[in-house]
């Protein structure tokens, strides 16, 4: 049986006509870059998602960068964010030459832990060397990057008022949980600024690259819009700090538009199928599917279950790898321990939930087009192996 890990034909089929249209609206203006598209996606996005403000840009890496230019991070700052998570969080805050401080997880969420959060950033203040901090010298408290992974939102009314007691920014990294909801609000709306990715396999993505931040403040969206374009002032060619060549092109706006045409629906079917998976593996010896708190809600960009322990990953691995199923692991090292961040001295058993998760966490497919009979057959494989 052939079962896509991701499904971009079956929705391609949907919205084939709308995105050759607009593809062909930009081709006949030719204003491939910051044309109208743009601004009319960031309005469109940012109504939904409940902000005063949206910027494109070139990727959700780019929009982190932006935004921490945006924050005026710099050498000396440490900012709390997550090690289970994809490289990009950590790696913007080191290419503004800040320190990540790693939080470790809540187990059931896989997201930062508030209250290991707030002990982190007193440890910090308090030069607590029998915490796991980086070893760095004279490291000052600047912010938290918040991921919500796999598409469910961190915990915020928790986190923010963290980050407001200790007079910390706040972004959200929403590249996963773009349409995703906390307590009843849309993710992208926490963060001083919030920065999401297009990139293809998410949710909604483009057929490239592509990316978004988010926020409700009026000097840090203009602080955006100039860091977008090389630090560009009013006069284009006074640049009045320094920025990055960071714009999100017209063509992905314009598919990015046929996209979210049926975005809200395919969220739909995506809780459909989390549904009929927690249905089918809940039984599962040693197996345990992922859950949502009450009052939130996933977009499910990975449909992440964890093993019994890393032999038994190994074996549902095998057996799904046999019958043409992907099965990857998200994510097999976790942050404080690969090798780009050794130099900060974190060791093995500084974040003990997150190395365990990444010990025995493995990805089944999860799309919209996804039919029970398809689930019942990856059931069935995991149920034996």
């Amino acid at each position: 049986m052939n079962i896509p890990f991701i499904d971009l034909k079956n929705q391609f089929t949907r919205i084939e006509e709308q995105v050759r249209n607009n593809m062909d609206a930009v081709l006949a203006h030719g204003a491939y870059v910051m044309g109208p598209e743009i601004p009319a996606l960031e309005k469109r996005l940012a109504e939904y998602c409940g902000t005063k403000h949206a910027l494109g840009c070139a990727s959700g890496t780019d929009a982190l960068v932006l935004a921490l230019m945006a924050l005026d991070v710099k050498p000396g700052d440490a900012v709390f964010t997550t090690p289970f998570t994809f490289f990009a969080t950590a790696e913007a805050i080191a290419l503004m030459g800040a320190t990540p401080v790693y939080v470790d997880i809540d187990p059931v969420t896989f997201n930062i832990d508030p209250e290991k959060l707030e002990k982190t950033i007193e440890a910090l203040k308090g030069s607590d060397n029998g915490y796991p901090l980086p070893k760095v010298d004279r490291l000052t408290a600047k912010g938290i990057i918040t991921v919500g992974l796999f598409g469910l939102p961190a915990d915020y009314d928790a986190i923010k008022s963290i980050a407001d007691k200790h007079g910390l920014f706040l972004v959200e990294d929403a590249a996963q949980s773009f349409g995703g909801e906390n307590k009843g609000r849309k993710s992208c709306s926490f963060g001083d600024i919030t920065c999401t990715s297009f990139f293809p396999a998410k949710p909604l993505g483009c057929y490239g690259d592509g990316g978004m931040c988010f926020t409700d403040d009026d000097e840090l969206i203009e602080r955006l819009r100039s860091h977008r374009v090389h630090g560009q002032g009013p006069d284009r060619y006074d640049n009045v700090r320094l920025g990055i060549n960071g714009r999100l092109d017209s063509l992905q706006a314009a598919i990015l538009q046929a996209k979210f045409d049926i975005f809200p629906e395919e969220v739909e079917l995506r809780d459909k199928v989390a549904a009929t998976y927690a249905e089918l593996l809940t039984d599962i010896d040693g197996l345990t599917p992922p859950s949502t708190p009450e009052g939130d809600r996933s977009v499910w960009a990975q449909y992440c279950s964890l093993a019994k322990d890393g032999a038994h990953r190994e074996r549902i691995q095998t057996a799904l790898k046999d019958k043409g199923i992907a099965s990857p692991v998200y994510y097999p090292i976790p942050l404080h321990l690969q090798t780009a961040f050794k130099d900060l001295g974190y060791q093995a058993g500084d974040c003990p939930i997150s190395e365990d998760a990444a010990s025995r966490i493995f990805a089944i497919p999860m799309h919209p087009y996804l039919e029970r009979e398809q689930q019942e057959f990856i059931a069935d494989i995991i149920r034996n192996a």
